[in-house]
């Protein structure tokens, strides 16, 4: 098991998690976690259902503040700024950090005013139709969607509404781009479409993925942290993180039996 603080070579850290552990009441849910996020490149957390992969996910943007029974010990720091401070704003913390999640999400409102809606809430003074078409491009869907624009964001397929939802959250000019399982509900045509864009986006954002799917995780991610499960005497599931490397040495060369064991499939 990892126990020391992993860092992605000598590139810059935008999240770190120091002796991160993530409570739901009494029950310990994912335990001492030390992980540094690299900046411009694609972290994949996989591992088998239970193993605290979202949990942590939704720390680093503080999702998990809406859980009125969570509760976080350790720290987690952005560009070195303690995120669980007093006087942090969780509302600011989202801006920088944004969020695409499992299944597609649109606003129900057109195309257009699912990336306006934000900006304007936040108080964009630009162009707002260059914002529209510059998030649109950046999440490849410009080309599809450039007529449809008063359309409702629910009348296209789900592969563009995720990347619709990817535009929407590009849109605010997010540091970190964090996605649980951005693939999981689309077809394999939409899942490629979305695995080339993960790549595009690299080059302005820091990404953060969580996925169940490994080859997903070989094709898309620079560096890769598996996290498991150990059943608990209460009967629970606790989650810990057994190994963080770049994604060719978890896959090829892994240090650990139990990370083998689940890239091999043996497990899972």
């Amino acid at each position: 098991m990892v126990n020391d603080t992993v860092t992605a070579n000598q590139t810059e850290t935008v999240l770190r998690a120091e002796n991160v552990s993530v409570y739901y009441g009494d029950f310990l849910a994912l335990k001492g976690i030390y992980i540094d996020i690299p900046k411009n490149n694609v972290t994949a957390f996989i591992g088998p259902s239970g193993c605290g992969k979202s949990t942590l996910l939704r720390c680093y943007n503080r999702l998990n503040d809406l859980i009125p029974i969570f509760r976080l010990e350790g720290l987690i720091s952005y560009h070195d700024c303690n995120l669980y401070g007093k006087e942090i704003d969780p509302v600011q913390v989202r801006r920088r950090i944004g969020m695409v999640f499992q299944r597609p999400n649109p606003f129900p409102k057109t195309i257009y005013d699912n990336i306006a809606f934000g900006a304007k809430i936040n108080g964009y003074k630009g162009d707002m139709d260059e914002l529209v078409e510059r998030s649109l491009r950046q999440a490849a869907l410009w080309d599809e969607v450039k007529d449809k624009l008063q359309q409702s964001g629910l009348a296209i397929s789900g592969g563009q509404q995720q990347r619709l939802c990817i535009a929407r959250a590009v849109a605010l000019q997010p540091d970190v781009v964090l996605m649980d399982e951005p693939c999981s509900a689309l077809d394999p045509i939409s899942t490629l479409k979305v695995e080339e864009l993960i790549h595009e986006l690299k080059k302005q954002y820091t990404i953060v993925i969580v996925t169940h799917n490994m080859q997903q995780a070989s094709r898309v991610a620079d560096y890769t942290a598996f996290f498991n499960v150990i059943p608990t005497d209460e009967g629970n599931r606790q989650g810990y993180l057994v190994e963080y490397n770049r994604t060719e040495n978890i896959f090829q060369n892994p240090q650990e039996k139990a990370t083998m064991e689940y890239v091999s499939g043996r497990f899972g």
